[in-house]
């Protein structure tokens, strides 16, 4: 599967934006999707994850509350809702497909196909 990220840009603090990530393929509803973003000079890191259904979602604790995972099977998309951003939110964004979280949704070596990646930057 191939997945193509969008909806990065540029925000003030406390601003919001909407990612979202598009699949190739008809096999979308059969992938758990997740959302990871990496700053600079830091590692990969998890920030959601959502089941096959959209049933089940996971977040990372700095984003419970201020971000929101979605998934339209219909689209072969996942959305990422992203609210009250902070400047530490700042990251290239990357959408990530696992056959199976095997229990472990946050763990990058669970994901099989990865996105480009959408930078988003937040302004104090």
């Amino acid at each position: 599967v191939q997945l193509q990220a969008s909806g990065g840009g540029l925000v003030q603090a406390g601003g919001f934006l909407r990612l979202s990530c598009a699949a190739s393929g008809r096999t979308f509803s059969r992938y758990g999707m997740g959302w990871f973003r990496q700053a600079p000079g830091k590692e990969r890191e998890f920030v959601a994850a959502v089941s096959l259904s959209g049933g089940s979602t996971y977040y990372a604790d700095s984003v419970k509350g201020r971000f929101r995972i979605s998934r339209d099977n219909a689209k072969n998309t996942v959305y990422l809702q992203m609210n009250s951003l902070k400047p530490e939110d700042t990251a290239v964004y990357y959408c990530a497909a696992a056959n199976s979280f095997n229990g472990r949704p946050s763990y990058t070596g669970r994901y099989d196909y990865w996105g480009q990646g959408t930078k988003v930057t937040v302004s104090s």
